[in-house]
């Protein structure tokens, strides 16, 4: 075994599926501020010391000001290039909140949006993610391990 420099490892991210009290099928959207620029689902970087379960709570504050409540961990999704700025690790968890999404931080623009009427232009695999949550509304079926 060698230890001929640093690794090389991916980063933790988290994303956030919000619906809203009142509104089901629909999700809570971001249009990012930065690149890549589009449609996304809110979320972000761990941050170090922190759980992922916070960062989540974290960043649904910060991109959307709405204060979540996560009620399930969705599911994991760790393709290397599922964002094009480096191979990231991603934990979905699923969240309600109450009150309207305002875009803060890293967001441009918060908004709700029907799973059947989603916007054109969804950065990341954001948009494997949000086909996946709607097939798992309808079927109560999880998607399969990524190989």
């Amino acid at each position: 075994m060698s230890s001929a420099g640093p690794y090389r490892n991916p980063t933790p991210t988290v994303d956030v599926l919000i619906e809203l009290d009142g509104r089901p099928g629909t999700v809570v959207m971001i249009e990012r501020r930065n690149e890549p620029q589009g449609w996304a689902i809110p979320g972000g970087f761990v941050d170090y010391g922190e759980t992922l379960a916070a960062a989540a709570v974290r960043e649904a504050k910060e991109e959307t000001g709405l204060d979540v409540e996560l009620t399930e961990l969705f599911h994991c999704y760790s393709e290397p290039s599922r964002d094009p700025r480096g191979h990231t690790v991603s934990t979905v968890f699923l969240a309600r909140a109450a009150g309207t999404p305002t875009g803060a931080d890293d967001a441009a623009v918060a908004a709700v949006y029907a799973l059947d009427a989603l916007p054109a232009g969804i950065v990341f695999d954001h948009g494997t993610i949000l086909t996946d949550y709607a097939a798992y509304r309808a079927t109560g079926q999880r998607p399969p391990p990524q190989r």
